[in-house]
């Protein structure tokens, strides 16, 4: 007799659990558990690496990722404006700059920004290999808060568009206190998610070339690896990121539950 589909899919949930069971119960017991404690949880290294992984590694890293989120977010804005001008040239220059920096990758754009310009141009921009590192970042991050900014403003309704003109306002004034502030309330999730993102990239400002006072977290962990031979710095980088990058993925979730719930 066929069985009934809630019990088939009882079966079902029982083989997967068995399954997955099996499978941490052989890891379990085929890992090295000396060795791994060894290489990547030696208490004599993660001593050695404190605090300074902390004070200079993080600390440069949100640092560096409040800096590039903030310009990121300016021309992010500005560039958004553009795409959506009446004026073609105005489109053009926006979409070329969007769609440039969004296909390059990130590496890329901090490497050109840190030495191919300066070389090209003969330019020397502000905070030296640090700072054409983020230059690159901003520029990048931009790209994508454009796209992000541009979704927030055409979601605003045409009502309190016209609503707002039809009271006297200017274009001007209505684009800046009553478009932007409804399209950003809508755009917070998203942009919350470009600040996680970022704070990975800072990561990439290591082709830029640091010195050991601007050392973000995962270069300050690279340096301890190759000092010590040991893979602890690495774990310990990785455990402060998930510290500050859970939390705001939490955030995340809970502004997009309550949006969702006021809609």
């Amino acid at each position: 007799m066929a069985l009934k589909k809630k019990t088939r899919t009882r079966i079902y949930h029982y083989t997967v659990y068995a399954v997955i069971i099996a499978l941490l119960v052989w890891a379990a017991v085929a890992t090295d558990w000396k060795t791994v404690g060894k290489q990547f949880a030696n208490p004599e290294v993660a001593l050695k690496m404190l605090p300074g992984i902390v004070t200079t590694g993080l600390v440069n890293t949100v640092l560096f990722t409040l800096e590039a989120f903030a310009g990121g977010l300016v021309l992010g804005i500005v560039l958004a404006l553009l795409k959506l001008s009446s004026i073609p040239p105005f489109r053009w220059v926006a979409t070329a700059w969007i769609e440039l920096f969004r296909g390059l990758p990130a590496l890329m754009t901090i490497f050109a920004f840190a030495f191919m310009l300066p070389i090209a141009l003969q330019v020397r921009i502000p905070g030296g290999p640090i700072g054409a590192g983020l230059l690159g970042l901003i520029v990048v991050s931009s790209a994508y808060m454009a796209e992000t900014i541009r979704a927030g403003i055409q979601a605003v309704p045409k009502g309190q568009i016209e609503a707002s003109r039809s009271l006297g306002m200017s274009a001007g004034k209505t684009t800046f206190f009553i478009v932007l502030p409804q399209g950003f309330r809508i755009i917070i999730p998203p942009l919350t998610n470009e600040f996680v993102l970022l704070l990975k990239d800072t990561s990439l400002l290591f082709v830029a070339g640091a010195t050991p006072l601007t050392y973000e977290l995962t270069t300050y962990a690279r340096n301890g690896l190759s000092t010590y031979a040991n893979a602890t710095p690495i774990v310990m980088a990785a455990i402060l990121y998930l510290i500050v990058t859970i939390p705001l993925t939490r955030f995340t979730a809970w502004l997009e539950r309550r949006m969702a719930r006021e809609r």
